[in-house]
């Protein structure tokens, strides 16, 4: 165990339900530890201007419900060059810290990694986002609760579907991967799941539909994420208009799946992957992330969570081509 006097803890990138978890274990698991724990306030770009506070365990109190993050949070253009990251480096060195936490997805990982390989700085990442996509780890802090939240949208269409005898395009996020709408669409029923990973065609979606009018169906839900090759729901929905003349509605749910209060497993995950996190440092480990995987800690180097991809589930997909038909 190496001794840490001082560590500073930042969120980054898109806000994840069970951020402030994870901020809560880092900074009092710190503490137990007997080391001094500062808040970055507003991620790398806070950085870089000098958002640093010292924290206590009573500045946790009372966030661990909460979603979002309440050191905040941005997306730094600044800190992609350089001299930003120098600048940010500098920041740290000024207050006497070389340890740094960095909750946040894959572009908040380059981030992180380019203190500790420009700059030596420690770093150790958890993943924060609600996409699921980072290699390393079975889930992301908030992942959890975006499906639930997702999932209950979808109910609630599902119910309006079924009333009007219409057929609904149902967008959730996913820009590079199907994790949630795949889950999504298995718990929520759908007829057809569309995801970045699948290459599902136009003609595929008419001949299903047809498939549907003759078996009697006469309401239909298809979930698709926003980064399908197909396009976004709305441009979806105006090709098989166009193409089959199919009248589809859409329903893009949007930022909603960000906010909100984390569920117990995300509260859970983020508790367990805060203390880790700070361990990982005390171990002297660095320029990794800390993820969960088969209910055991895991580490994966930085580089390794975005250079690897995170594939989904074959049973799952196996299981959704099933239950849909």
């Amino acid at each position: 165990m190496q001794k840490i006097k001082r560590l500073a803890i930042l969120t980054s990138g898109g806000d994840a339900p069970g951020m402030n978890a994870a901020i809560r274990a880092v900074v009092r698991t710190a503490i137990d530890e007997g080391i001094y724990v500062f808040g970055v306030y507003g991620g790398f770009e806070g950085l870089i201007e000098g958002e640093v506070m010292p924290m206590s365990r009573r500045s946790v109190s009372n966030i661990i419900q909460k979603g979002g993050t309440f050191l905040k949070t941005s997306r730094s253009e600044a800190f992609q060059h350089k001299a930003g990251r120098k600048r940010g480096a500098d920041v740290l060195k000024e207050w006497d810290i070389n340890d740094l936490v960095v909750i946040g997805g894959d572009g908040s990982f380059h981030g992180a990694h380019a203190l500790y390989d420009e700059h030596r700085i420690n770093v150790v990442g958890i993943p924060g986002t609600i996409d699921n996509d980072i290699y390393g780890t079975d889930l992301t802090i908030g992942y959890d609760t975006a499906v639930h939240t997702a999932l209950d949208s979808i109910d609630k269409i599902r119910d309006t579907a079924a009333s009007h005898d219409r057929i609904f395009l149902v967008e959730v996020m996913g820009r590079h991967a199907g994790f949630i709408a795949l889950e999504v669409g298995i718990c929520g029923g759908a007829e057809e799941i569309l995801v970045p990973e699948s290459d599902t065609s136009l003609e595929y979606l008419g001949e299903m539909i047809k498939t549907w009018s003759k078996a009697g169906k006469t309401s239909s839900l298809m979930v698709v994420a926003e980064g399908h090759k197909l396009g976004s729901a709305n441009e979806i929905a105006t090709k098989l208009k166009e193409n089959f003349n199919v009248g589809c509605h859409v329903c893009v749910l949007g930022h909603t799946q960000r906010g909100g209060s984390p569920t117990a497993s995300d509260r859970l995950l983020a508790s367990r992957l805060g203390y880790h996190a700070v361990h990982a440092l005390l171990k002297g480990k660095t320029d990794i992330m800390v993820g969960w995987s088969n209910n055991h800690v895991t580490y994966t180097s930085l580089p390794e969570s975005w250079e690897k991809k995170k594939p989904l589930d074959p049973e799952l997909l196996k299981i959704y081509r099933i239950l849909s038909t």
